[in-house]
């Protein structure tokens, strides 16, 4: 085997288009924690500008790493599932997911309990994608031996495929060498569970920050805050011990809330969190969960804590000093509880989505800005005369925030649908629902629609109205969705424009308005921008026989990023659509396909030796036989005697005239040759 993929490496670096086999280098250790238990460890290095896809990348979105155990049933136990080193979270535009992946090094660990005393050896597959300009959908099998019972080690051995990191177009291939060490039982390498520094807090930080100012302008919290300085600044034998006091008081308001960040990270743990963000449970119930807070904010009814507890708490923070204020920080946190529980509520939630300690810091966030208008009072009185007196927009700011909680649940409540496949809340019907959400709130901003709780309205205030024109512009931007406008300012929320009852548009559908009088070929469907195309090698190379021209094979995936972007920015290109549509014959064959084969057409490779059981696995494995290469885009030119008429296959490029040029090229010989 070895020989075998040297010889592969060597002729695609002969052949001056190489692809590397697998961008990560993997080490894999077992160690001995108890009797019957053992943790299993993944290391990988991966390498400079590539990217591998967390476990936790949610559906719809590129491949996320899936991990089978192949001797489990009778043999052994997980306990929990696969814990990760540290990930990077971004949004995908072209999946609109939010992705999660592993750069540089990843590490996985498992920890299983063997129900089999007899057993020797445990079977653990990998199946991965990694990407940069390209992305590579990789299967990787491995093998821990158990260590005998008297000793106390840890067996390592090393991935088949090794990476010259200073030759990336280069394939090296090395067998690892087993060995073994020394290493102390109960002792595991420690997951480092802290994220990468991330635009995701970041958000989380700010939006938290925003809400708890949202929550400072409500009726719970807003009157509270002259009552609070006035009680420092008069029961302080000085200013200075007055501004002391508040400053403690707001440091003890965001204690109570960080610890309250911390204990949902603790109990549900931070990988735990992130995996529940694509739990379809999950979903459902943070859309009922809020669809509660929004009708506890629009009046419905107050969600509020016992009584008992307040007066408890009230009597406590008489006792004075430090803990008496730390008391009446906790008796805010208690009788705001109705205005502020639904908005920590739903922040708890959207962190929970982002895992790590996305929770912590969205708390942080959260009872900064909560906090530190009653220190800056607290420091200038003065600034007291200037605040606005309570009264009927204090509900107003309430009613809006439940408006905003209730379209929020929509999306939650999408992304079950989305996960299940239930086309229920296609993208029509969710822009829709938000359509009459904002819709409503507009009317009820100009003063047309009134709740349990709002004051007599003679008129409307100039920020009032301001805000009402802002949401009635909102929800005339979502009026052409439904048509098949993009909207591209609430990308990310609605279901993408694929998951639609018209994924062209309302009166339009795929081929165009001459799509009933088209005739496609046996075997033919249309793929990206009504192009015909054939997912069979056969089938498609057959029917350019019959037409005389030349073949664009296109290795892709349905989870491949670029693949997305090629199709989208640079075939859309006219230029390249008209060669497209009329000068070649596209053979798209997607290496990611899981639909399993017949059982007569299943087979072993006899290039890498795995088993080929779907159709992927008979695309990835029909590229790297014939063309030694296994990343996706990938694209040649053939005749239709399936000889390669561009001097070399194309990948990811983004250069449209480049990649006319190249297109160009292979069809001009084709021609020439006829």
């Amino acid at each position: 085997m070895k020989k075998l993929l040297l010889l592969i490496a060597f002729l695609a670096f002969a052949n001056g288009n190489a692809q590397i086999l697998d961008p990560a280098k993997w080490t894999t250790k077992i160690e001995k924690k108890s009797e019957n238990n053992y943790i299993l460890t993944f290391n990988a290095v991966i390498e400079n500008d590539w990217h591998l896809y967390s476990q936790f990348t949610p559906d719809g979105g590129p491949l996320p790493l899936e991990i089978i155990f192949k001797n489990q049933k009778g043999n052994f136990n997980l306990v929990g599932k696969a814990k990760e080193s540290k990930t990077r979270t971004a949004f995908n535009d072209i999946f609109e997911v939010n992705e999660t992946f592993f750069e540089k090094k990843a590490q996985i660990q498992q920890e299983i309990t063997i129900t089999n005393s007899k057993l020797t050896e445990i079977k653990v597959d990998f199946n991965y994608q990694v990407c940069k300009e390209v992305c590579i959908n990789v299967e990787k099998n491995f093998t821990f031996t158990i260590p005998a019972v008297s000793k106390k080690t840890a067996i390592v051995a090393t991935d088949l495929t090794q990476i010259d990191s200073a030759k990336v177009d280069t394939v090296v291939s090395q067998t690892g060498t087993a060995e073994e060490q020394v290493s102390t039982p109960e002792k595991v390498v420690p997951i480092d569970s802290k994220p990468s520094k991330q635009r995701g807090l970041w958000s989380i930080f700010f939006i938290a920050f925003l809400s708890g100012f949202a929550a400072l302008l409500t009726p719970c919290v807003f009157p509270m805050i002259p009552m609070t300085v006035s009680f420092f600044t008069k029961q302080s034998k000085t200013k200075a011990k007055g501004i002391r006091n508040a400053i403690i008081y707001g440091i003890a308001i965001i204690f109570i809330y960080v610890v309250l960040g911390f204990l949902v990270t603790w109990i549900f743990g931070a990988d735990a969190l992130n995996a529940l963000s694509t739990n379809v449970w999950f979903n459902i119930i943070f859309f009922i969960l809020l669809v509660v807070f929004a009708a506890s904010f629009l009046g419905a009814f107050e969600i509020m804590l016992p009584n008992s507890w307040a007066n408890k708490v009230d009597n406590q923070a008489d006792r004075g000093g430090i803990i008496g204020i730390l008391f009446m920080a906790l008796a805010l946190a208690i009788v705001s509880f109705s205005c502020t529980g639904p908005i920590v509520g739903t922040l708890l939630v959207e962190a929970a989505s982002k895992g790590g300690i996305a929770p912590i810091v969205g708390m942080f966030g959260f009872s900064l800005a909560l906090a530190l208008p009653f220190m800056l009072f607290a420091m200038f009185p003065g600034w007291l005369n200037s605040l606005p007196k309570s009264g009927g927009w204090l509900n107003t700011v309430k009613v809006v925030l439940g408006f905003l909680e209730l379209a929020l649940a929509f999306k939650f409540l999408s992304n079950a649908d989305l996960v299940l496949q239930l086309h229920f809340l296609e993208r029509e019907v969710f822009l829709a629902i938000w359509i009459a959400i904002f819709g409503t709130l507009a009317f009820y901003l100009f003063g047309k629609i009134t709740l349990p709780h709002d004051s007599p309205m003679n008129h409307i205030s100039v920020g009032r109205l301001s805000l009402g024109l802002v949401v009635l512009a909102f929800t005339i931007y979502l009026i052409p969705g439904i048509w098949g406008a993009p909207l591209k300012l609430i990308s990310g929320f609605p279901p993408p424009m694929t998951y639609s009852e018209s994924p062209y548009g309302v009166g339009n559908s795929k081929g165009g308005s001459n799509a009933s009088a088209q005739i496609l070929p046996e075997g033919a469907h249309l793929g990206p921008h009504d192009l015909i195309a054939f997912e069979d090698y056969e089938k498609g190379l057959a029917y350019a026989k019959s037409v005389n021209k030349p073949i664009l094979l296109d290795f892709t995936g349905y989870a491949c990023v670029n693949c997305r972007k090629m199709e989208d920015y640079v075939w859309s290109d006219p230029a390249i659509l008209k060669i497209l549509q009329d000068e070649v014959v596209l053979i798209s064959l997607y290496v990611d396909d899981k639909r399993e084969l017949p059982k007569s057409e299943q087979y072993v490779s006899k290039e890498t030796g795995k088993e080929i059981v779907s159709v992927g696995n008979k695309w990835s494995d029909f590229q790297i036989t014939r063309y030694k290469a296994n990343a996706q885009p990938y694209y040649i030119v053939l005749d239709v005697e399936e000889k390669m008429l561009s001097d070399k296959p194309e990948s990811y490029n983004s250069d449209i005239n480049a990649y006319k040029g190249w297109l160009r090229a292979g069809i001009d010989r084709f021609k020439k040759a006829k």
